[in-house]
């Protein structure tokens, strides 16, 4: 009898309901310290991203939260090009953007961005002078597979890159998803986003390029993903242009940002 077909049914199920219960018990358990993770890797994201750690650096918490410590987060509302009040801290870009009383249509591009959220938040980070010497962009769009999502860092003058970094990505492992490697990310410090007319021009090339001072406004291309490739050259483009960050990155540079 203990072995018969309703037993074996029974036993099974019984089986699978105890481990749903323990791990949907584990999920919610762990919610909490997920969501602190996630959070503490987009602010590693954004050090990174400021050139203050190497590509692919895991410092503790504490250092990351001591090189944070110079940064200033604002809110800039994207459709006038300046910083405006709010909680930078609190605000939730992604959720804004599917809210909308707090977004509004993409105009057309080529990174496949159909909303944007009225507000992003930027970081500013100063030197021990106090003068501004790195401003971090949340910059995002459509690769191969899906949105990359990422940080982009420049230099006070807006023109020179920082640093690039991605925290979330569904492009494809030694592929597309070479955005997260060290080495491809370090080529992209000293490159040139805009040209002397201000017009953003970085591209990810098909190939090698060179140093920057030969080459400023190209970076090496993803072997074997073209269209990653492509995808991070759109949305950079995107991002850096009159539509997004442009208006807020020109007032910087003239003095005015509020």
């Amino acid at each position: 009898m203990r072995h018969s077909g309703r037993y074996t049914l029974l036993f099974a199920a019984a089986v699978c309901v105890v481990f749903a219960v323990m791990v949907s018990s584990a999920a919610v358990l762990l919610e909490d310290e997920q969501a602190a993770n996630k959070a503490l890797d987009r602010r590693r994201q954004v050090v990174e991203a400021a050139g203050l750690i190497e590509p692919g650096a895991t410092p503790a918490p504490e250092e990351v939260e001591r090189l944070l410590a110079n940064a200033e987060p604002v809110l800039v509302d994207l459709e006038t090009g300046r910083e405006v009040e709010g909680d930078p801290e609190t605000y939730d870009q992604q959720r804004a953007k599917r809210d909308p009383a707090r977004s509004f249509a993409a105009p057309e591009n080529r990174s496949r961005i159909l909303r944007m959220p009225a507000q992003a938040v930027v970081y500013k980070f100063y030197d021990q002078a106090g003068e501004l010497d790195t401003i971090v962009l949340p910059i995002e769009g459509y690769g191969l597979w899906g949105t990359l999502y990422g940080y982009l860092g420049l230099e006070a003058d807006t023109r020179t890159v920082r640093g690039i970094t991605f925290y979330d990505h569904k492009e494809t492992p030694g592929l597309g998803g070479e955005v997260d490697n060290p080495r491809w990310k370090d080529l992209w410090a000293g490159r040139a986003v805009y040209d002397e007319s201000w017009n953003p021009v970085i591209e990810v090339i098909k190939g090698a390029a060179g140093p920057p001072g030969q080459d400023p406004y190209e970076v090496d291309g993803l072997s074997g993903a073209t269209l990653t490739s492509r995808g991070v050259s759109n949305m950079l483009r995107f991002w850096l242009g009159p539509e997004a960050f442009g208006p807020y990155l020109e007032g910087l540079r003239e003095g005015r940002s509020t």
